[in-house]
């Protein structure tokens, strides 16, 4: 057995105690900054959503589906008046369009000829994810937020469709938020890109109103 002197063993003590406290501190430093962080990312939304009345922008869609393991991508535009004036435009063979006039929801198929009618409410955001964004300016009321690798993860504080999460990437342009995604409870993941977003253009309520042809089929739902 080897056997250390004194000196040496106030040596080591001195060393533990200082990188003991070292590493304390640097454990309080990053909770510290990961919760400014999360503060700092929180305010910088709901700043930009106090003056907000209007959103418009094209978006792109990554639809993960675990169980298929398939991707599939979408592309369109979509415009958004507040408080839940909501529509988003898909292009491309999968077009169609969706119509979220506060507690309605209008699905529009052109291809199938047909729409679907039925009620909305914020336990039915899956039917139509982008109308999330006419709610983050609420973040702290309805979610519980956290910080990681310079996302902020939202989890809501009530059941909300089975939404697992959404994890919000923010962006240094007039509207604070680039992209967002949301994980639901079976591992399946809705990835929307925002680009050329624009706000407070003073979009019209026609903008809103579906146009739908009389040869279509309708369901109610």
């Amino acid at each position: 057995m080897v056997m250390l002197k004194t000196k040496h063993l106030k040596g080591l003590l001195y060393l533990f105690c200082f990188f003991s406290l070292f590493t304390l501190n640097f454990s309080l430093l990053t909770v510290s900054i990961a919760s400014s962080s999360v503060e700092e990312g929180i305010a910088r939304i709901q700043k930009a959503y106090e003056n907000i009345k209007d959103i418009s922008g094209s978006f792109v869609q990554e639809s993960h589906i675990k169980d298929l393991k398939r991707t599939d991508i979408y592309k369109g535009q979509f415009f958004i008046r507040m408080p839940m004036k909501i529509k988003w435009d898909y292009k491309g063979k999968a077009g169609q369009e969706v119509f979220i006039n506060n507690n309605e929801i209008i699905i529009y198929q052109k291809k199938e000829k047909q729409a679907f009618i039925g009620n909305f409410d914020k336990d039915t955001y899956g039917q139509a994810p982008i109308a999330l964004l006419s709610g983050f300016g609420k973040i702290q009321e309805e979610f519980h937020v956290s910080e990681r690798s310079s996302r902020l993860i939202l989890k809501p504080r009530r059941p909300l469709e089975g939404i697992h999460s959404i994890e919000i990437d923010l962006s240094e342009d007039e509207f604070p938020i680039r992209s967002f995604t949301i994980n639901d409870s079976h591992s399946n993941r809705v990835k929307i890109k925002l680009k050329d977003v624009k706000i407070n253009t003073g979009l019209e309520d026609r903008l809103f109103e579906p146009s739908l042809p009389k040869d279509i089929t309708i369901y109610e739902q």
